[in-house]
């Protein structure tokens, strides 16, 4: 059995019997399989689109992703953004709905663990460590979209884009060091923010200016915990 930890993967390893072989459902997320098979994306490919059948699970081994919604108008939306040890496309088996209701794409060279519905339905009938680490995960992902529609509604644009920046590089703790961002442009990060091109350049100099972010060469961003004074992670 492989003794391997997952970054980000939420709680403890949990085993239980199976046909005299423990079940280990990080070892199970490693590796391809029956139903399984493990998938590189490049930095800016198209996981699924909105609109298309619904009939994979992805589990983040490696990188980071973004979820988009586009409205009947054509206006695009940011709606998440995730990181290893996540799930992806999950809404195929927790309801009815089996057409994507958001699109995905990489935001770094990606690992995905592609599930085929079928078998992540078994696995979690039958496992029941693989199911309360899922619905572990699906109640901490609960309340993160509740902690995102907070900071939507109430916060100003220049804490949105602090969060952003938090979230992408996965600064969670005071005193962790500086993490690099992927590289990303400000048009990207105003899109995601939902405001302007201008203003996010405004703060972003001025986060400079606070110690709250520094820069390196071919201007890739390193952000640092001391921006969760402006805006804590829930």
């Amino acid at each position: 059995m492989l003794d391997t930890k997952i970054s980000g993967l939420p709680g403890k390893v949990v085993s239980m019997a199976v046909s005299n072989e423990v079940f280990n459902p990080q070892e199970y997320l490693v590796k391809g399989g029956f139903g399984k098979t493990i998938l590189q994306y490049k930095k800016n490919d198209g996981i699924f689109s909105q609109g298309e059948p619904g009939d994979t699970v992805f589990f983040i081994q490696k990188g980071k992703v973004m979820l988009t919604v586009v409205s009947p108008s054509g206006k695009e939306a940011t709606i998440a953004l995730l990181g290893a040890g996540q799930f992806l496309g999950e809404d195929c088996i927790t309801s009815e709905q089996l057409v994507r209701s958001s699109s995905s794409r990489a935001l770094t060279p990606c690992t995905l663990l592609r599930v085929r519905r079928q078998e992540m339905i078994r696995v979690l009938l039958e496992e029941k460590a693989m199911s309360r680490l899922f619905i572990r995960y699906l109640l901490s992902r609960n309340s993160r979209i509740q902690a995102d529609l907070v900071d939507q509604l109430f916060n100003s644009s220049e804490k949105r884009l602090a969060r952003t920046l938090l979230l992408l590089s996965q600064t969670g703790k005071e005193g962790q060091p500086l993490a690099p961002l992927p590289k990303i442009s400000q048009t990207t990060l105003a899109e995601m923010v939902g405001t302007t091109r201008s203003r996010v350049s405004f703060f972003m100099n001025r986060f400079r200016k606070l110690g709250f972010i520094e820069y390196s060469g071919l201007d890739r961003i390193h952000v640092n915990s001391s921006l969760l004074s402006l805006v804590p992670l829930q």
